[in-house]
């Protein structure tokens, strides 16, 4: 099979268990962990890095869907939080290390690297993409987390990023993500953040008045190449896609990456049918990395 471009192709087959709901509880969203996979595809390289029962994600290739594995970062940490909030930290690796074993066990041809920390405070740290480039030598990276300006994300991708998502700047004016597009072309991807219907900003911690179709048209208008959409209130959660986003983002005839609550094959090929283009997957990579408990 022949991987699809910026997907990971992973090297064994798994079985996974589907879940029934895509709703997500606040309450039982940490129990829906243990709810994931059962693998039929042996180690990867050897065992050496994940414990038996959580390989079954990495061991998986989805046909006709890109999967991205997802790295956030605090401090130069790995983490993973629960829908966004700072105080609800899933899991704290080293990010090298972390790094490291994500493309060990994926071999990933795009790897998704978010400066949450970055994203809160306004400034994308050149640390973050330093340990990245240093841990996954050979991998293209698309970094997001406080790109503020066109010439930040272009040096960004002087300094070796692939692809840079923008969120809170790309709407701050009319001309905005004209902007953007004239300076980056198709290396630029637009956030769109979404609680409750409108698009959140400054990483998570505040929401504009601007809706999710305003965002779109916005998008449409000034030729954006693709959108990188995620559904907040599923972040970290383990409580499946929103699939009606991400289908009424799709429409705007945008390719669309979707992010928050994804978790099996089951969520993977539902994305696809809405029309996805790729997925990212942070907390259940972790699952089955053997780094988060289910």
């Amino acid at each position: 099979m022949k991987a699809l471009p910026h997907g990971v192709k992973f090297r064994n087959r798994a079985q996974v268990t589907e879940e029934p709901a895509h709703d997500v509880d606040v309450d039982n969203s940490r129990q829906c962990r243990h709810q994931i996979i059962e693998s039929i595809g042996g180690a990867i390289l050897g065992g050496s890095y994940f414990p038996t029962g959580h390989i079954s994600i990495l061991a998986c290739y989805y046909i006709g869907m890109q999967l991205l594995p997802a790295v956030d970062v605090l401090g130069l940490d790995a983490v993973r939080l629960e829908r966004g909030e700072f105080d609800r930290v899933l899991f704290r690796r080293p990010l090298h290390d972390y790094i490291a074993t994500v493309v060990a066990a994926t071999q990933p041809p795009l790897l998704h690297l978010v400066d949450l920390q970055g994203a809160r405070d306004g400034a994308f740290r050149s640390a973050v993409l330093e340990t990245g480039l240093s841990a996954a030598p050979g991998t293209p990276l698309q970094v997001s987390g406080g790109i503020r300006s066109v010439e930040a994300a272009q040096q960004l991708l002087a300094t070796g990023a692939q692809r840079v998502i923008v969120g809170t700047a790309a709407f701050e004016t009319p001309t905005s993500l004209a902007e953007f597009v004239d300076g980056l072309g198709d290396s630029l991807v637009v956030a769109l953040d979404v609680r409750e219907g409108r698009i959140a900003t400054r990483g998570w911690q505040a929401t504009s008045d601007l809706t999710v179709n305003e965002a779109l048209e916005r998008c449409r208008a000034a030729n954006v190449a693709r959108i990188h959409a995620t559904a907040i209130d599923r972040d970290g959660t383990m409580g499946g896609p929103d699939l009606a986003l991400y289908q009424e983002i799709c429409q705007g005839g945008i390719p669309v990456v979707a992010a928050g609550g994804v978790r099996h094959q089951g969520d993977i090929d539902a994305l696809a049918a809405v029309g996805c283009e790729a997925a990212v997957m942070g907390t259940a990579l972790a699952i089955q990395l053997g780094v988060l408990s289910a």
